[in-house]
This record gives structure tokens, sequence and C-alpha cells, in this order.
């Protein structure tokens, strides 16, 4: 085993090819999952050690203490900000075990940096980032932007990016490596030639909008009260989308993602007997309402029912949903929610 805990070197192993550094090493230590081919000494005998598929749980831990590091080196929201507080509020209960569903929401935010050119001129980048469910398994999903970088230019470094990234760190957290090679190499990528003298760092935030559509499920949707709120709070909040009461309940809000996380923060805290985001849909878009309106599938929020039955009158006919939904263009939704194809 090329690891030396006591000695706490840095060392790199490879194992079925990849290569991983040592804060995946001392995850799986501390889990008991390493083993050594060694005879005596640390670092007697072969070179390979055991690793396990990581489960749902250990992605979770090592995205956790990711974001916390991130956190504790650039506290200023000029260098790092996390952009759904939301996906990170599911990930803190799942870590906690306060809640065995699996987050269903990425977790995204940004890092600021500035790059210095050979003409010394500083070039303000930014790394868009986001956590699939299943990093570090997978690669994260990083994008590279700076106003003095062409569409080709972009494209190029992005590429580049993401080669490095598979062929180092593949199986391995490596937001802060990503980071380093963006420092190091993006002066390749920028045009030559006198910057602007008013270029600023720019707040993609504030010149890109977030739209996001949540799918939500629910055990059921009874109370008069609760159903009352669903309604007010969309309108409250400019969204649109559909509530359907009964066994299950669904829900669906679309619009700005600052106003979807509000409505989703102030549901939750309802009673509920299960309550959790099925799917979530998250669409970057110039910050301009007639941007905002072409990708929405509602014109407005109401209540659906379809045909209640059941003893209760309580079971909606699911036949009418998947036909509903498919008319809103959002067909393919109904698997993710029954796990069935809809008819």
């Amino acid at each position: 085993m090329l690891y030396d805990t006591s000695l706490r070197r840095q060392w790199r192993f490879t194992t079925l090819g990849q290569s991983c550094s040592i804060s995946v090493i001392e995850h799986w230590l501390r889990r008991g999952f390493l083993y050594s081919a060694e005879t005596s000494g640390p670092l007697a005998g072969g070179n390979y050690i055991k690793i396990p598929k990581m489960s749902n749980l250990e992605e979770a831990e090592l995205q956790l203490s990711e974001l916390d590091l991130l956190s504790s080196m650039f506290p200023n929201e000029d260098d790092f900000k996390l952009t759904d507080q939301l996906a990170l509020a599911e990930l803190k209960d799942y870590v906690g075990k306060y809640t065995l569903e699996v987050p269903s929401s990425k977790i995204q935010f940004s890092l600021y940096l500035d790059v210095e050119t050979p003409d010394e001129e500083k070039v303000p980048l930014t790394l868009c980032c986001a956590f699939p469910l299943k990093y570090p398994t997978i690669l994260p999903e990083i994008t590279i932007r700076s106003p003095l970088l062409s569409r080709s230019q972009q494209v190029q470094m992005n590429a580049d990016l993401i080669t490095y990234l598979k062929k180092h760190c593949a199986g391995d957290v490596c937001i802060l490596n990503a980071r380093e090679w963006v420092k190091d190499h993006a002066a390749m990528y920028i045009n030559k030639g006198p910057l602007p003298s008013n270029v600023e760092k720019p707040d993609f935030q504030k010149s890109e909008c977030i739209f996001t559509r949540l799918w939500i499920y629910s055990h059921h949707i009874y109370n008069k009260q609760k159903r009352k709120n669903i309604i007010d709070w969309s309108k409250e909040l400019s969204l649109s989308g559909f509530s359907m009461p009964g066994k299950p309940g669904i829900i669906c809000v679309e619009g700005p993602q600052k106003m979807c996380e509000e409505f989703w923060a102030r549901v939750r805290r309802l009673s509920w007997q299960r309550i959790l985001i099925r799917h979530r849909e998250d669409i970057s878009i110039e910050g301009t309402e007639a941007e905002m309106e072409k990708e929405k599938k509602f014109l407005t929020f109401e209540e659906k029912i379809f045909d209640a039955h059941g003893a209760r009158g309580n079971h909606m006919d699911l036949g009418q949903l998947y036909h509903f939904l498919t008319d809103k263009r959002c067909g393919e939704i109904f698997q993710l929610y029954f796990g069935v194809e809809g008819q």
C-alpha cells in the first residue's frame, strides 16, 4: 500500500488503472476498507489495494467534506459562492442520517479567481461547478467562463480541463485540482492584446438567471390548509405549475431558482408523512422575463383533480395525469414518479 499513516506522505497509488489522492485514501482507511500486500513495514510488499465501490452515503460524505474545505479556504463570497442552499440542506440531512432519502438535487457553486497574463494583466475567471449525485465516483460538472474568452476558446479550455481530470482525478474529489489547473493554464487560452481598462470581476449570478422546475412527491396530500398553502405560496412567489392532492400527492413548481427554493423551504416545514423532491431541473438562461417565459411548461399554478375514486375518494386517475403531463411536454416525469411508463 503506497500510503504511510505515520508519516502521512501524499503518495499516489494506482488501482484498476485509475489514480486517487490522499483524501480518498483517508476516507477508505477510516472505514477499514484498505489492505496491503506488505509482509513487513508499512511500505513493503505490493502496491495494490482493494477499493470497494463507494456507497451513496460515502459519496455524500466526501461531497460535504469538500464543501467544508472550500468554505474554509475561501470564506469570501467574491471567491466562493454556493448557489443552491436547498441542495446543501438535503445533503446535510442525508449525511447526518436525518433522512434515508438520497439527495435529489445537485450541489451547485461558483469559484472566482483572477489569472495573470504574460502582460501582467489580471483576467477574471469563473468556474461554475455542480456535483452530480454520484460525485466523486463520476467527475464534477465544471464550466469555465470569462468575458475575455471567445466561444471557441471556452469550449477548448473546458475540454482540456475534463481531459486532465479524467486522467488524474477519476474517482477522487478534485475541485481544488481543477482550480489550480485553470490558474496555471488559463493564460494560454486568453486573447492576446491589451485588456479593456474597465474589466471587472463579473457576477454571473446577476447576468445569468437559473430557471428551476421542482417535481415534489408526497405520500399523500389531504389537508385542506396544506392545499391552500401550496396554492397561495405559489402565487405569492409567482411560480407556475400544478398540484395533485390525494394519495400520492404531486406538486410541480417552476420559476426563478430562489423562488422555487423558498417554496420548497416552506412546504417541507409542514408536517408530512413523507415528502421529497423526486426530480429537479435547473436551466441557465439570460436574465430576462422573455427567456424565463420560454422555459415554462405551465402558464399558471393550479390544483388538478383527475377523476378521484377509491373508498375515500383520495386516488386520482393516473392515466389522466399521464396525458396531462404529456400535453405539457413532460410525460417522461411519470416514470420517475411511479417507475412504469404511462399509458
